[in-house]
């Protein structure tokens, strides 16, 4: 699934720099959250407490400026546990098993990621901007094999405020030498991407896009999978 600008915005001119979120847009882990979550709790000697998708629900809430992705994860567990009649203790431990279990190096690239860099880098300046400490993030791009397709890489809620602020965007589009007039940036988060990049001024690309959601907000372009950016005429 594709599309195309809507004809009625009021859009600037040529694109000459793709800015990409990393997890989720050009890779994934080789295991699910669920399955990590399950070994956690075996390592950490503690009975299943809560599903994987009671961790997703709250995670987001415990995010924040200075908030790590251990640290938040960790107050997240400490929280369902306690919501159980569990000492909050066991979900911080529970959490730090997850850490140990989550290896950042068995990641692999969604299908159609080095092709569609490949394809953009001929005529494009490419960066990443990702919400991630530096080691974790550095790590995934070069188990996936992207490290060298990029010219510049930002590392939100570290080197500047977690998307969906507009400052990571506009660190990455000044170390590559251009303005959001002329960038898109491409991302699978409707709350984080395509609003951080309506936040910079950057034009959004929802990848890959879920035709049974309405999205909020709407993206410029919204493209079922990193294959249709070969061709994409912005």
């Amino acid at each position: 699934m594709a599309s195309n600008a809507d004809p009625d915005r009021n859009e600037p001119g040529p694109i000459d720099t793709v800015l990409f979120d990393l997890d989720g847009t050009l890779v994934e882990y080789e295991r699910t959250p669920g399955e990590v979550l399950e070994i956690a709790f075996e390592r950490a000697g503690v009975e299943p407490l809560f599903e994987v998708e009671a961790y997703f629900e709250r995670f987001d809430d415990h995010l924040g400026p200075g908030v790590s992705i251990a640290e938040g994860r960790a107050n997240c567990f400490a929280e369902l546990a306690a919501d159980r009649g569990r000492d909050p203790e066991l979900g911080r431990a529970v959490a730090d098993a997850f850490a140990d279990a989550r290896d950042q190096s068995r990641v692999r690239p969604l299908p159609g990621a080095r092709e569609a860099l490949d394809a953009l880098a001929d005529e494009c300046a490419l960066g990443v901007v990702t919400n991630g400490p530096p080691g974790m993030q550095t790590t995934k791009l070069e188990a996936a094999g992207l490290a060298d397709a990029f010219e510049a890489v930002v590392f939100a809620g570290h080197d500047t405020a977690s998307k969906p602020d507009p400052e990571p965007f506009e660190a990455a589009l000044s170390e590559l030498n251009s303005s959001p007039d002329r960038a898109v940036h491409v991302g699978n988060s409707l709350s984080s991407d395509v609003a951080g990049a309506h936040a910079a001024g950057l034009r959004s690309a929802w990848v890959p896009a879920d035709e049974g959601v309405k999205p909020d907000p709407e993206p410029h372009y919204a493209f079922g999978s990193l294959s249709a950016l070969r061709d994409a005429t912005w």
